[in-house]
Order: C-alpha cells, then sequence, then structure tokens
C-alpha cells in the first residue's frame, strides 16, 4: 500500500471520550459518549480505535495533551473508518483550522519520543 500521509505518525497512547459530532450542513449529533484509543498522532492528524461506529465526514473538538505542559485544542474530522477483529474499528482523522505555530509542540513530542 502506497503511503499517503504528509507528516510522519508517531505513537501516543491517549484516551479520549466524543460527546457530540457535528457536520458542515450544521447536523449535530449529540450524547454519543463514545470512547476512542487515540493510537498515533502527528501534525496533520492522529488515528484511533474504537467500538462505536462514527460517520465519516464528521467533527468533533478535542483537547489533546502530548506533554505535561502544553494541552493542543482542536477541531477533528473523521476521514476514513475500517472494521478491525470484534466490534472494533479504526479510524483516521485530521486536524482542522489547527495554526502551524503549534507545529513545535509535535516537534518536542517527536524529540521526547527520540531519546
Amino acid at each position: 500500500m502506497e503511503e499517503r500521509r504528509r507528516a510522519k505518525r508517531m505513537p501516543i497512547t491517549l484516551s479520549l471520550d466524543v460527546s457530540n459530532l457535528y457536520h458542515q450542513n450544521m447536523d449535530l449529533v449529540k450524547n454519543i459518549n463514545a470512547h476512542i484509543e487515540v493510537v498515533d498522532i502527528s501534525k496533520e492528524g492522529l488515528g484511533f480505535i474504537s467500538e462505536s461506529e462514527l460517520p465519516i465526514g464528521y467533527y468533533f473538538n478535542a483537547n489533546i495533551s502530548l506533554n505535561n505542559e502544553d494541552t493542543l485544542h482542536s477541531v477533528v474530522k473523521i476521514i476514513r473508518r475500517q472494521p478491525l477483529e470484534g466490534n472494533m474499528r479504526t479510524y483516521g482523522c485530521e486536524f482542522v483550522g489547527i495554526s502551524t505555530v503549534l507545529s513545535y509542540i509535535f516537534d518536542e513530542y517527536n524529540k521526547k519520543l527520540s531519546d
């Protein structure tokens, strides 16, 4: 399979809960309470696994802490979904509206992984 990612993915262990999803046409899905396990992250997006079936093309808000000092507040768009074993699914997402100024957070995280 050809690698199409624009940025290096770094492993991460992070749990998030998605409460609401929304779409550009203002569709809102409330009270989802989906638990997700983030497995990798990059300057462009993140990958996660979940038992929940979340719709492609929808967005959610995420507060992600890559270290103990900086928290990244971002909107995340679900762009792909693939089935895994059992009830699990893997998702690919991209960050939307994140400032390139914040790329230092990912550079510091990558450096920490390399140490």
